[in-house]
């Protein structure tokens, strides 16, 4: 027995909630399972900075980082390239340990594990002030007029 009027039909209803959920559900898996091949394929040079090279400092070891692996610590070229002749030569050119600054001079093609050794070796040694110089990119420096 129908006891409805035959007039009035209810439309058919569709429930979003449910679709909206499995959209979220599938948005959260693409978003966590997606790699992000751009960081792969950027073309680093370093380094370069625009700050001001900051007043010389009478306690500092500079250690020069060639492209080929070679280091030299104040201008005196090792013939090894292991920590511990480094950090030998570190220690030898401490005057007076407590304010000495290690400054890293690495030419940009170099490796990142010789600038690493370089690291290793300053804190064998003792000194824990380290820095890195760079040379200034030319945007900052101001176009002569000859």
């Amino acid at each position: 027995m129908n006891f409805r009027s035959t007039g009035h039909r209810d439309e058919p209803e569709i429930n979003l909630i449910p679709f909206i959920d499995i959209l979220l559900v599938v948005l959260i898996f693409l978003v966590l399972t997606t790699t992000y091949s751009k960081f792969t394929e950027l073309q680093v040079n370093l380094p370069t900075a625009d700050a001001e090279a900051p007043k010389q400092n009478p306690k500092e070891i500079v250690v020069a980082v060639g492209a080929d692996g070679r280091y030299a610590v104040n201008r005196t070229v090792l013939e090894g390239t292991s920590v511990e002749l480094i950090a030998s030569a570190l220690q030898a050119s401490v005057q007076d340990g407590q304010d000495t600054v290690v400054v890293i001079s690495a030419d940009a093609a170099a490796a990142h594990q010789a600038v690493i050794n370089v690291m290793d070796a300053a804190r064998r040694a003792g000194l824990v002030q380290i820095t890195f110089a760079t040379q200034q990119s030319g945007k900052a420096a101001p176009a002569r007029k000859r």
